[in-house]
C-alpha cells in the first residue's frame, strides 16, 4: 500500500511541475494593467457602470478608463510598460477585437506611453479613430482633441510611425518630430521641434505630477473623486469598506497644450 501512495505521490508532483510554469508564465505575460500611481476621479466602466479605481487596482482587456477634470493615472502592463492618462480623457485598455498588438484605443484626451523593448522587438500599436501609432521601444505622446477625433501625435524617444486611417499616408517620426491627423485631410507633412520645446514641458509636467503624488502619504478613498496613492481594503480590484480617511491632494498641473493648428 505504501508502495501505491508513493506512487501516486510522485505522479502528482511531476504533473505540478509541468503545470507550474505555465501558471507562471501566464501571470507574468498576462493582458491586464495595473494602477502604478492615481489622483483624482478616475474610474473605469463597468457593464455600464461606473467605478472608481485606486492605487495597485488591476485592470482587464475592454475596459474603458474616464478621468474627471482632476484625474491622473499611471497604469503598467506585464512587460514593463507604462501608460499615462491625463484629465478629461476617454482610452479603451485594449479594445482590440482579438488583436493584442493594440495596447489602447483612445477617444478623447491625453495619454504618454513608454513601450519597453526588452532588448528586442516589442511591438505596439496605439488607436484613435483617425490614426493607428505603431511603435517598438519608444516614448511619445497622443492627445485626440476633439470630436472630430483631430489627433496630434509627438515623438520623444525612438521611432513611431503614423498610419491615418481614413485618409491616405504615413509618416515615421523621430524624436522631436510631431504631426496631426485630421480626420477629412490627408496626413500632413510632419514637423520637427528643433528646440524640443514641447519634449520639455511634457516632462516637467509629468514630473510635477509625480512629486504631487509621491510626497503625499499613502491613503485610502471612497470615491473616484478623491486623490489617492493608497490602495483599498484587502487589495485586488475590489473596493470594498476602506479603513482610514482619505488623504487628498492638489491637483496635478495639465501637461502643456500642442502645438496650435
Amino acid at each position: 500500500m505504501t508502495g501505491i501512495f508513493s506512487a501516486c505521490f510522485r505522479g502528482l508532483g511531476a504533473w505540478a511541475l509541468l503545470v507550474l510554469p505555465v501558471g507562471l508564465a501566464c501571470a507574468q505575460t498576462g493582458g491586464d494593467a495595473k494602477v502604478v500611481v492615481l489622483t483624482g476621479q478616475v474610474n473605469i466602466l463597468r457593464d455600464g457602470a461606473t467605478v472608481a479605481l485606486f492605487a495597485d487596482q488591476i485592470i482587464h482587456p475592454d475596459q474603458m478608463i474616464v478621468t474627471g477634470p482632476d484625474g491622473y493615472a499611471q497604469f503598467r502592463v506585464a512587460d514593463g510598460s507604462t501608460f499615462e492618462v491625463f484629465q478629461n480623457a476617454r482610452v479603451a485598455f485594449r479594445d482590440n477585437r482579438g488583436n493584442w498588438r493594440d495596447l489602447l484605443e483612445i477617444l478623447l484626451g491625453r495619454v504618454k506611453v513608454q513601450i519597453e523593448h526588452l532588448g528586442r522587438e516589442n511591438p505596439n500599436n496605439v488607436r484613435t479613430p483617425t490614426a493607428v501609432i505603431a511603435v517598438r521601444g519608444t516614448v511619445f505622446d497622443i492627445n485626440v482633441e476633439d470630436t472630430d477625433a483631430t489627433t496630434w501625435v509627438m515623438c520623444e524617444e525612438g521611432r513611431v510611425e503614423v498610419i491615418h486611417l481614413i485618409q491616405p499616408g504615413h509618416q515615421i517620426l523621430n524624436p522631436g518630430e510631431w504631426v496631426r491627423v485630421y480626420k477629412n485631410m490627408p496626413l500632413q507633412v510632419k514637423v520637427v521641434d528643433r528646440g524640443a520645446v514641447y519634449q520639455k514641458l511634457w516632462r516637467a509636467a509629468s514630473d510635477a505630477m509625480n512629486e504631487i503624488i509621491y510626497r503625499t502619504p499613502r491613503g485610502t478613498a471612497g470615491t473616484g473623486s478623491t486623490a489617492t496613492t493608497g490602495a483599498p481594503s484587502g487589495g485586488g480590484t475590489s473596493s470594498g469598506d476602506q479603513k482610514g480617511a482619505p488623504t487628498p491632494t492638489t491637483a496635478p498641473p495639465a501637461p502643456p497644450a500642442p502645438p496650435p493648428i
